[in-house]
């Protein structure tokens, strides 16, 4: 079953990642996007997510129909914390079920690609000396 949500509350990737799998399927390829130290050789201090929840519940949910469409796949899910996130805490969880890997590889890659271009969700990156609005790719 697929499943979009946004949260506020910390991410537990594996009880994210094992709600996605039906009987039929033979994989599960999970992202675990969390909060780095060092970003393009400046210092993270902590992020900042936040998004326009409605709309961006609605942008997920047209990735994974489209996802399907693309990739042999049976179920996505997509799981992204908003608020204030330091170094380590995870961010987005995307989770594909496929019957073979590969498809599951490829779906999860193209999800978090299109995600950042696509799905009004923001993130400021806090720095000892600045803070920076991340769009797009970032």
């Amino acid at each position: 079953m697929d499943f979009y949500e946004i949260t506020n509350e910390p991410l537990n990737v594996g009880e994210i990642a094992r709600r996605v799998v039906p009987v039929e399927c033979g994989a599960i390829v999970t992202l675990d996007g969390f909060v780095r130290k060092f970003t393009k050789g400046r210092e993270t201090q902590y992020l900042v997510y936040e998004g326009y929840e409605p709309m961006a519940l609605k942008e997920m949910e047209k990735l994974g129909e489209r996802a399907k469409q693309l990739f042999e796949i049976a179920n996505v899910g997509i799981v992204h914390r908003l608020g204030r996130l330091e170094i380590g805490e995870t961010s987005v969880v995307i989770s594909v079920a496929s019957p073979h890997r590969r498809a599951a590889f490829e779906a999860c890659e193209w999800l978090i690609k299109e995600l950042k271009k696509t799905v009004p969700i923001w993130k400021k990156e806090v720095y000892a000396d600045g803070e920076i609005w991340v769009t797009g790719n970032g």
